[in-house]
């Protein structure tokens, strides 16, 4: 059964994904990931899905696309783009966001914890704030918005784009540094308000159900059904960065926690999430339940990296017994952060099928 015609898969494409600056993203290798996807898909699981860039993809070729993500940050993305048709942030809306809270006794954490690591005073007063009049906004889709673009802002405030550094502020005081990212002397605000627009202009209706969940993914399959084709970005054990230490900040902002400690120079969450794909001694079991719970999805296709654990060979293994299996590889010809993204380092497809 075909699902779309071309003209209705195409249309989708003039809306631009607003670029990402995500560790690991697959927005660089869109191209290549679209070589490998299956015909005649309906509906579409991207599994991890991080800053979205694949589950928008899938949006635009459209497909029915169910996004998920273990850090509700991500998830706000989803819920945003992906599962958002039509609401967009008005000029009313800034004004809300911006605008004195009416009561922000409850949301001083930024200002309290953040002040003098990785923002200055007004800046951190400013989120705060901006935070406490998130709830004002009148629908799950306006709020999702905001928290996207603030989050994204934050990390366009920060020297390389993360929080496990504590260097942001003599970062922002470098003038060489300043020469090439002016956004680290910019307010918040200021920032925030520029981005608006391409994150409006980002919002669809492919004519489709969406859905954007906030779940460990082996607690989302048992509960899922038709799907044609499942995308796993599974967190690259041993080679890449680890996610809630690097954006620990904006997991932070978005849950606005009370009940966390806060550890460390970064002063990072604690205790962490773990979802079973992030240590050696848990995740082969992990991917053998992620591969059993995925059995009834007839396409796969899976990124990896070489020089992950467990090393390709055995993750092939693990495969065969559900799939046929093979490989795809892309080469790294420059750094792009991370030990998985190294010069010389591949990126690897398995593409699975009955």
């Amino acid at each position: 059964m075909f699902c779309n015609t071309i003209f209705e898969e195409y249309k989708n494409f003039s809306h631009k994904f607003p670029e990402p600056q995500y560790l690991g993203a697959k927005a660089t290798h869109l191209s290549w990931i679209a070589k490998f996807l299956p015909e005649n898909v309906c509906t579409a699981l991207d599994a991890f899905s991080g800053s979205q860039s694949v589950s928008y993809y899938f949006k635009q070729c459209g497909y029915e696309t169910i996004t998920n993500d273990f850090l509700n940050f991500n998830n706000q993305i989803g819920k945003a783009l992906i599962e958002n048709k039509s609401e967009k942030l008005s000029k009313k809306d800034i004004e809300i966001l911006f605008d004195a809270a009416p009561d922000k006794s409850d949301f001083t954490l930024m200002d309290d914890v953040f002040t003098g690591i990785f923002f200055q005073k007004e800046d951190s007063v400013f989120i705060d704030n901006f935070r406490a009049n998130v709830q004002r906004l009148d629908t799950e889709y306006k709020r999702a918005m905001a928290l996207a673009i603030m989050n994204r802002s934050l990390t366009r405030k920060i020297t390389m784009g993360h929080f496990a550094h504590t260097q942001a502020l003599a970062y922002a005081s470098d003038p060489e540094r300043i020469k090439r990212n002016r956004s680290l002397i910019r307010p918040v605000k200021e920032i925030f308000t520029e981005l608006v627009s391409k994150y409006n202009d980002a919002v669809f209706d492919n004519g489709k159900n969406n859905k954007s969940f906030n779940n460990n993914i082996l607690d989302l399959l048992p509960k899922l059904k038709n799907i044609d084709l499942v995308y796993f970005d599974p967190p690259y054990c041993d080679s890449h960065a680890d996610y809630q230490g690097f954006y620990h900040l904006l997991e932070t902002y978005t849950e606005y926690w009370k009940d966390k400690q806060f550890v460390n120079g970064t002063k990072r969450y604690e205790p962490q999430r773990y979802s079973g794909f992030d240590k050696k001694s848990e995740i082969i079991s992990s991917f053998r339940k992620l591969f059993e719970l995925s059995d009834f999805i007839p396409n796969w296709i899976i990124s990896y990296n070489n020089r992950s654990f467990p090393d390709i060979e055995t993750m092939i293994e693990l495969i065969k017994p559900f799939r046929n299996v093979k490989t795809e590889y892309k080469t790294y010809s420059n750094s792009r952060g991370g030990k998985g993204s190294v010069a010389g380092s591949s990126e690897i497809l398995l593409i699975c099928s009955k």
